[in-house]
C-alpha cells in the first residue's frame, strides 16, 4: 500500500517544476544487514526556498537518509539528488551545500576560528577571508570565545559553531541534523530567525528535529518517517489540518471519557489536566458536545486544537498500525 501523502497530486512535470526541485529522494533504501533495513524505499522532494522538517521517532532512519543525501553513506538502492546531481562522496555539488550531521564535531585542542580555517581549506577554499566568515561568526555569536579551544565549549556553543561552519560557503542548500540540540531557548530562537532570513534570501533547507514546536514555527513543509518509510509529506499547514483534537472539561470526566471513546470519529481520549483531550477523525466538536449533553453531563469548556504534535503522533501511530 502506498504511504499516505499530503503533497500535491502528481502530474506530468513541467520544466519549471523540475527546475524548482532542489532535493529529490527517489526510492532510496539502505540495508545494513539482513535484519536491519534503516531506510526503505523513501521518496520525497524539497522545492526551492522551502524549509522542510524531517520528522520521525528515534530510529526512524532520518540521519541515515540525510547521510545518503550528502554522499556520506552509499545507498543500497535508489537515488538522492541535490541541485540535480546524484550525490556521492567528493561531488563538486557539495560546495554548494552547507551541512551539519548528527552533531557538530571539531578538533578539540584547536580554537573555534582555527577549526573553521581547517574546514575551509579541507573543502578547497584558499583563504578564510574568501569565506562568508563575518556573517557566519555573527550567527555563532561566540565573541572572543571563537579564539578559545573548542574543548572548553559547551554543547550549545559547539552547535552554534557547527551552524556557522555550514554557512561559510554561502550555501544554496542547508542540510542540518538537529541544529538546535543543546541550545537554550534564546539560542534556539536565534537559529530559527536565521533560517527564516536565509529562506528570504532563497536558501533551501532540510532539517531533522525532534522539537515539533520548533518545526511548526520555522518550517514551511515537513516529511514524516517511521521505521525507515515515508508516512506523509506536505506543507506544515496541511499536515496540521489533517489531524485535529478538542479539549473538553465536564463535571464527570470518567463517565465522559467512556462515552466519547465509544463515539464514531473519535480516535482516542486521554486525560489532560482538569479535562480530556479528544483526538478527532472527521467528527465535529459540536457532535461531542451534543452526545455529552444528551447523556446528562455538564460541559464547562470546549476548545479546538490544531497542532503539529497531534498530526505527527496520529501519522506515526497510523503508520505503525
Amino acid at each position: 500500500m502506498a504511504p499516505p501523502t499530503l503533497t500535491e497530486p502528481a502530474g506530468a512535470p513541467t520544466e519549471d517544476r523540475v527546475a524548482d526541485v532542489v532535493i529529490e529522494v527517489v526510492d532510496l533504501s539502505k540495508r545494513y544487514s539482513s535484519a536491519v533495513l534503516a531506510v526503505d524505499s523513501l521518496n520525497f522532494q524539497v522545492r526551492r526556498g522551502q524549509i522542510c522538517g524531517l520528522l520521525g521517532p528515534n530510529g526512524a532512519g532520518k540521519t541515515t537518509a540525510l547521510r545518503m543525501l550528502l554522499g556520506l553513506v552509499r545507498p543500497t538502492s535508489g537515488d538522492a539528488r541535490v541541485l540535480g546531481t546524484s550525490m556521492r562522496a567528493g561531488s563538486p555539488t557539495l560546495l554548494r551545500i552547507g551541512s551539519m550531521i548528527e552533531h557538530a564535531s571539531f578538533v578539540p585542542y584547536l580554537s573555534g576560528m582555527r577549526n573553521l580555517r581547517v574546514y575551509w581549506e579541507a573543502v578547497g577554499g584558499s583563504h578564510l577571508s574568501d569565506a562568508n566568515l563575518e556573517a557566519a561568526l555573527a550567527v555563532a555569536g561566540l565573541g572572543d570565545a571563537v579564539h578559545r579551544k573548542v574543548k572548553t565549549y559547551s554543547q550549545g556553543m559547539r552547535q552554534r559553531l557547527g551552524v556557522a561552519r555550514a554557512l561559510l560557503g554561502k550555501p544554496e542548500v542547508l542540510v542540518l541534523d538537529e541544529p538546535t540540540n543543546g541550545l537554550d531557548p534564546g539560542e534556539m530562537r536565534e537559529i530559527r530567525d536565521l533560517l527564516l532570513r536565509l529562506q528570504n534570501q532563497g536558501v533551501t533547507a532540510l532539517l531533522s528535529s525532534h522539537l515539533l514546536s520548533e518545526v511548526e514555527q520555522v518550517c514551511t513543509h515537513a516529511v514524516v518517517m517511521d521505521r525507515g518509510r515515508l508516512v506523509a509529506a506536505g506543507s506544515v499547514a496541511d499536515l496540521i489540518q489533517s489531524s485535529s483534537s478538542a479539549y473538553i472539561e465536564v463535571d464527570d470526566a470518567a463517565r465522559a471519557r467512556a462515552l466519547l471513546e465509544a463515539l464514531p470519529g473519535v480516535k482516542s481520549v486521554r486525560a489532560e489536566g482538569a479535562g480530556l483531550e479528544v483526538s478527532l477523525d472527521g467528527t465535529a466538536r459540536s457532535a461531542l458536545v451534543t452526545a455529552l449533553v444528551q447523556a446528562g453531563l455538564a460541559v464547562d469548556t470546549v476548545t479546538s486544537r490544531h497542532r503539529l504534535e497531534d498530526a505527527f503522533l496520529g501519522l506515526v501511530n497510523e503508520g505503525g498500525d
